[in-house]
């Protein structure tokens, strides 16, 4: 790829608007990228001196408002005309403020959710907006995950392979031959939001219902502790009600959630989206086995998880199989979302 911010054209810009997160990337005008990574959510407030409506998105919104703050794409995508408006608040003022240039190709990463409102949605967002000036392209999200993870430009538009988003609001897997989408599979039912409740209900219980706390804690404790190699039980302090601190230790709830998830999405790849796609596309099925299988997503970020996958898999198939992630799970999608829009400036395809 090419040094894009030293030319005088559009600038490529990768996007990924996420239930938890949004990310975009772009050129830091020093031959690499810069990356912008804040949490999906905005709260409004009155300005006490002009009586005007002001916006505060990201953490900033879930911090100072964590009451009224609203994480519009819970559901993955903006699925009412409500939050389609508050995703473009939230959008507008992410742009504005890290000056994103008007002047761009902007390509977005879009989930496998059969939801055409939602869909149609999530595009005018983009744009409506005021970047993506010179075009706008979206490509399926595990594509865009799976583009930092096979090699250091666009190979994985050649290949033929099988790949697995672990997102927080839902468990999506393709099969991709040459850029094609085959086979794309959902469930809403293995989530990355869902260990974050099953983490909190376990807390609960570990602590004989002494300590509760909230997903967010309890997303915290995943983000920060899970480790299928090496996890350490860790201690908390909470404040209780009535003045005083109570300090507990967490031996049990973060990874008894993680490995009922890891079981989960083992049964769900192995038994409901492999057969579909060997049914499908048999030859296509045998070819992409023979490759690893790429995680990308939230969850692909818990240190030991794709070795784990790896072994529980091949158990379930009763045939060796092997796993691969990008280095940063949580922003490939973006990453990759970039470089085709990289490719696109070059080859004067947008």
């Amino acid at each position: 790829m090419s040094d894009d911010d030293d030319t005088d054209g559009p600038v490529p810009v990768g996007v990924k608007l996420g239930s938890t997160r949004t990310v975009i990337a772009l050129p830091d005008g020093e031959g690499g990228l810069e990356t912008i990574r804040t949490l999906t959510c905005l709260s409004t407030y009155e300005d006490q001196l002009t009586g005007e409506e002001r916006v505060l998105y990201g953490d900033e919104a879930a911090t100072e408002y964590p009451d009224r703050a609203q994480f519009m794409l819970r559901s993955g995508l903006p699925e009412d005309d409500d939050r389609a408006e508050l995703t473009k608040k939230f959008f507008d003022a992410l742009i504005e403020e890290h000056d994103v240039p008007e002047d761009s190709v902007v390509v977005y990463a879009i989930p496998t959710i059969d939801n055409e409102k939602g869909l149609a949605n999530l595009e005018s967002v983009i744009e409506e907006s005021v970047v993506g000036e010179a075009g706008v392209q979206s490509y399926p999200e595990s594509l865009c995950g799976s583009i930092p993870a096979i090699g250091d430009d666009l190979e994985a538009i050649s290949e033929i392979f099988t790949a697995v988003n672990m997102g927080s609001t839902n468990l999506e897997a393709s099969a991709y031959r040459r850029g094609e989408q085959l086979t794309p599979f959902a469930t809403g039912a293995v989530t990355g939001n869902e260990v974050d409740r099953m983490i909190a209900n376990n807390v609960e219980e570990e602590t004989q219902g002494r300590v509760n706390i909230d997903k967010t804690t309890a997303r915290e404790y995943k983000e920060d502790h899970a480790d299928f190699v090496d996890f350490e039980p860790f201690t908390d302090v909470i404040q209780q009600p009535g003045g005083g601190s109570h300090e507990f230790t967490i031996e049990r709830s973060v990874m008894d959630a993680c490995n009922d998830y890891l079981d989960e999405v083992v049964d769900e790849i192995a038994n409901s989206f492999l057969p579909d796609l060997a049914n499908d596309y048999m030859k296509v099925y045998q070819l992409a086995l023979d490759q690893p299988i790429v995680l990308t997503g939230g969850m692909a970020c818990v240190p030991g998880i794709v070795e784990e996958f790896e072994e529980r898999l091949s158990e379930e198939l009763q045939r060796e199989v092997t796993a691969t992630a990008p280095d940063r799970p949580d922003l490939s999608a973006t990453v990759g979302a970039q470089r085709i829009a990289a490719h696109l400036i070059e080859s004067d395809s947008y």
